[in-house]
């Protein structure tokens, strides 16, 4: 009996061990499947959302007016509207139906790094696709910079717009600085908010220096560097009044490229005046030039509606899996604790 009972123990263990392994082998199985899952459907899964302004506009206008007009107004407001519709039907078959112009809606909001620039050169390349010479594209623009070549780029993505020939209007509601500035003024017309924030054309850099810390720890630092200027400030390293020098110089280059571009899309601009790192508001940077209109998009929006042009928001929509979302979200949780508190930034931002 004793045999009996070790082995069913024995046997009960090494039941207990294959299920085990067998549990570990699956699960490893589903998350490499899920991985490749994602990855497919991060792939496959983009698509571009395309809204009509005009029927959202129209939906609340009705929703309004059947609660406000009284029965007789809204008698005659719809012996009104079939009388209209009519008359569009007998111009479509005459042939004297103008079609009116349209206009894209695209949005940009910027973080430090202008990681929506990947949507915003896919939404781009999307309206170039279909646009007309009588259209115009609407970027509502939100940003207070950052890096000097991820604003680069994105203000290259709206020249691709100038470029071909398209009309190209910038509203910022509440905030265009620095980089975000830098992308408003490719614009042929920029329309601000009163109480928005505009400007601060100039540019910032800061890191911090352990040096001091590191001589008075004992603790040795060697870097080495191939080049008279491969680094000119360090984080660890004892930094020289050359290496300063050589670093304000890089600022002042970077700031001349800013200035130039600002000018070159609005000659106009006293820039010298402008660009000294402030920022003004609205109603102020309409003074300055540095605005064409004090207005807000919803009103830019609402005038082409009532004008009688076909409105259209566009946004690129990329559908990701939850690993890539967690990872994302990290990574901009992270970038917010380093751009609030400077640390480990050598990278030129404008700002």
């Amino acid at each position: 009996m004793e045999l009996l009972a070790d082995f069913a123990v024995n046997y009960g263990l090494f039941l207990a061990k294959a299920a085990t392994v067998v549990i570990a082998i699956g699960l490893a199985i589903a998350w490499i499947l899920s991985i490749f899952a994602e990855a497919r459907a991060e792939r496959d899964g983009d698509s571009l959302r395309i809204t009509h302004v005009n029927d959202r506009l129209e939906r609340m206008a009705e929703t309004l007016n059947a609660t406000l007009l009284n029965p007789s107004e809204r008698k005659a407001r719809a012996k009104r509207r079939k009388v209209e519709e009519k008359q569009k039907r007998k111009a479509e078959k005459l042939g004297k139906r103008h079609e009116p112009s349209r206009m894209f809606v695209l949005d940009f909001d910027g973080d430090i790094r202008a990681s929506a620039v990947d949507t915003l050169r896919e939404s781009i390349t999307a309206v170039l696709q279909v646009v007309e010479p009588e259209d115009e594209v609407m970027i509502r623009l939100e940003s207070a910079g950052g890096m000097v070549h991820s604003y680069g780029l994105a203000a290259s993505q709206l020249a691709r717009l100038r470029d071909s020939g398209v009309r190209l209007t910038v509203c910022v509601d509440q905030l265009a600085a620095s980089g975000g500035y830098m992308m408003a003024c490719v614009g042929e017309r920029i329309v601000a908010a009163p109480f928005s924030i505009i400007g601060s054309i100039g540019v910032v850099a800061q890191i911090p220096n352990f040096h001091r810390l590191l001589k008075d720890k004992q603790v040795d630092f060697e870097l080495h560097t191939a080049g008279d200027h491969k680094r000119t400030l360090t984080v660890f390293g004892e930094n020289t009044e050359e290496g300063r020098a050589k670093f304000r110089e890089e600022l002042e280059d970077t700031h001349g490229l800013f200035k130039h571009f600002v000018a070159k899309y609005r000659p106009a601009l006293d820039i010298d005046r402008v660009a000294t790192g402030e920022h003004w508001h609205g109603s102020q940077a309409l003074d300055l030039a540095l605005v064409d209109e004090v207005s807000t998009s919803d009103d830019v929006m609402l005038a082409a509606a009532k004008e009688g042009r076909d409105v259209f928001t566009v946004a690129m929509h990329h559908k990701t899996g939850l690993v890539a979302r967690f990872t994302e979200q990290s990574r901009l949780a992270l970038s917010r604790v380093f751009a609030e508190s400077g640390l480990a930034r050598v990278v030129h931002r404008t700002g």
